[in-house]
């Protein structure tokens, strides 16, 4: 049987697959180890670094317009990102809620990420905020296209281009626009949206391991935010080894506490989206 179907020599017969690391004490196997970082069956690795470079090329120019036309409209647009369940929708509607108290004359929007449903969307326009969702099919991130296509959309565009006559006027106006991009802590790392950071949302439920586990996301953050730290007196969450294992995978990441249910930590959290060059 295993003539047949090549398990005897699975190297010889899908060279494809032949960067796999194999450890020797263990058997695991890593096949992340070739040069694309990548295993696809049926493609090359040579193939595989072409195919990536096309696209994340081509959405790569996509996004440089997207973060010219922010600046234009002086947008500052932040990419929340995390796993399902981090807490990231609770958090931007507190979020809101807390600047629409604070800062009631700041424009704002959400582009919202998912799968499926407007859910989300729904929860964010219940706070008066306006908020598009893009729904990606089977899609695990979003693109540079989907956020333009969006934002296009949003009244932070239209605003601007219904005073076309009066532009200098609003050019420099103080806005944010929050992407909660699609739960999901591997694809929308290496995805830019045209964004001024990337925020990485770590809910003290999942395991202070994360960061090791999915480093790539948390290599591409600016700043992880630790959400649901109401919890932490009924977790074993080991925080100080969580932010050593965020900075052993970025040494310059930044790090926030906060708890959306209870407010803990929301001032400083709105003080960095507002002053980030500061923080």
């Amino acid at each position: 049987m295993c003539v047949v179907c090549g398990c005897a020599h699975p190297t010889a017969t899908h060279p494809e697959h032949a960067h796999v690391a194999v450890d020797a004490r263990t058997g695991d196997l890593h096949y992340g180890a070739g040069a694309a970082r990548v295993s696809v069956p049926g493609m090359s690795q040579a193939r595989a670094i072409r195919l990536e470079a096309d696209v994340l090329g081509e959405n790569n120019r996509i996004a440089a317009a997207n973060r010219a036309h922010f600046a234009a409209h002086g947008v500052t647009a932040y990419n929340l990102v995390s796993s399902p369940g981090s807490g990231k929708t609770t958090l931007l509607c507190a979020t809101i809620e807390y600047l629409k108290r604070h800062a009631p004359a700041l424009p704002l929007a959400v582009i919202e990420g998912d799968q499926q449903t407007s859910h989300d969307a729904d929860r964010i326009r219940a706070t008066g905020a306006a908020a598009i969702q893009v729904n990606t099919g089977k899609g695990c991130h979003l693109d540079a296209a989907m956020v333009a296509d969006a934002f296009s959309r949003l009244h932070l565009h239209a605003h601007h281009h219904a005073h076309d006559g009066h532009a200098h006027d609003h050019h420099h106006a103080k806005s944010l626009l929050f992407i909660e991009n699609v739960g999901n802590l591997v694809c929308p790392a290496m995805w830019d949206l045209g964004e001024a950071a990337k925020i990485a949302i770590l809910s003290v439920t999942e395991g202070e391991d994360k960061p090791l586990k999915y480093p790539d996301m948390f290599a591409a953050a600016r700043l992880m935010v630790l959400n649901k730290t109401d919890l932490l007196p009924h977790l074993d969450f080991d925080m100080p080894k969580c932010i050593e294992y965020a900075r052993r995978v970025n040494p310059g990441i930044e790090v926030l506490l906060v708890s959306a249910k209870t407010g803990a930590g929301l001032d400083a959290w709105v003080e960095w989206l507002l002053h980030p060059e500061a923080a």
